[in-house]
């Protein structure tokens, strides 16, 4: 699988991805496996994640095939 862009600049935004794992109370293995496209995001971290970076990063952009059946309230918005 390919590098996942949004994970990657989430941790940009959070001071890497160790700092994006402590914030997220998770190892930074799991934050690379993201980045690295080998684990999608779990939704609830989608949202923590697009709070945390005050949607510079978003739930549409870490979910791209399915938000719209998970959020389908954000449909029509950008």
């Amino acid at each position: 699988m390919s590098d996942f862009q949004p994970v990657r600049d989430a941790c940009d935004f959070a001071g890497g991805v160790t700092a994006l794992a402590k914030r997220l109370g998770l190892p930074p293995q799991v934050i690379h496996n993201w980045a690295a496209g080998k684990r999608p995001v779990p939704v609830i971290r989608c949202v923590e994640i697009e709070e945390l970076t005050g949607g510079a990063v978003t739930r549409k952009q870490l979910r791209p095939d399915d938000w719209h059946q998970i959020w389908p309230e954000l449909r029509g918005s950008d």
